[in-house]
């Protein structure tokens, strides 16, 4: 089992930056990539970027340039760093970790709401 726990959400005004964090534990040796999802309301939840335990990063197109994904593997800690937020980055964003096995484990979720 993994446990997933994010933190780093909240409110900002569109131009503004924040950054998330999501911390593993438990049986951390079987994580293979990590990531970020998002989910606004209406809406179906969308990859937002991931990172490989070899540092390879993955983005959603539309999100390259504003957003940086890290890991800390010394830490078992993943972050996203979001820059120049616009009012339709508003979302849940849920931490993601895929084992070497294909077993997908979920953070509960920390809102982002982009709004002046």
């Amino acid at each position: 089992q993994v446990q997933l726990v994010e933190s780093g959400g909240g409110l900002v005004q569109p131009g503004g930056s924040l950054r998330l964090s999501c911390a593993a534990s438990g049986s951390i040796f079987s994580i293979d990539t990590m990531g970020w999802y998002r989910q606004a309301p209406g809406k179906q939840r969308e990859l937002v970027a991931s990172i490989t335990s070899g540092l390879n990063t993955n983005y959603a197109d539309s999100l390259k340039g504003r957003f940086t994904i890290s890991r800390d593997n010394a830490k078992n800690t993943v972050y996203l760093q979001m820059n120049s937020l616009k009012p339709e980055d508003t979302a849940v964003y849920y931490c993601n970790a895929e084992t070497y096995w294909s077993h997908d484990y979920w953070g509960q979720g920390t809102q982002v709401t982009v709004s002046s």
